[in-house]
């Protein structure tokens, strides 16, 4: 019988795949050393966010929600509506119209509206 070497045909060990280089690998051994893993998408994204050669419009910083009820406000529509529409309390409005007014340095309805129209946000 003749062995791999002589046959020329490669060890079992050699077409074993191996699974260290995998980015899940690589983020559980550092993790488990008590590091932190970062994707190197993510990584890129935070350069350029640390580098500030990328302007970020003041509503990109709205969470999904506050990016709506803008939308709504913007449309017109008073909290209670907001509210109804979104199956909502209508404190809960008033508090996502609150950060909507802190996180764009608006305080009325008219400077959102406006804000929203000359971004685009509303049709």
């Amino acid at each position: 019988m003749m062995t791999c070497a002589q046959k020329r045909l490669p060890s079992l060990r050699t077409l074993q795949p191996s699974f260290s280089n995998l980015p899940s690998v690589a983020a559980s051994r550092k993790a488990l050393a008590g590091g932190k893993y970062v994707t190197p998408l993510l990584a890129e994204r935070l350069a350029t966010l640390l580098d500030g050669s990328v302007q970020q419009a003041p509503h990109e910083t709205l969470s999904g929600r506050e990016l709506q009820v803008l939308r709504l406000v913007a449309r017109g529509r008073s909290i209670k509506e907001v509210a109804a529409e979104l199956a909502l309390s209508e404190k809960t409005i008033g508090t996502y119209r609150t950060r909507i007014s802190q996180k764009l340095g608006l305080s009325t309805n008219v400077e959102l509206t406006r804000y929203a129209l000359q971004h685009k946000l509303v049709d």
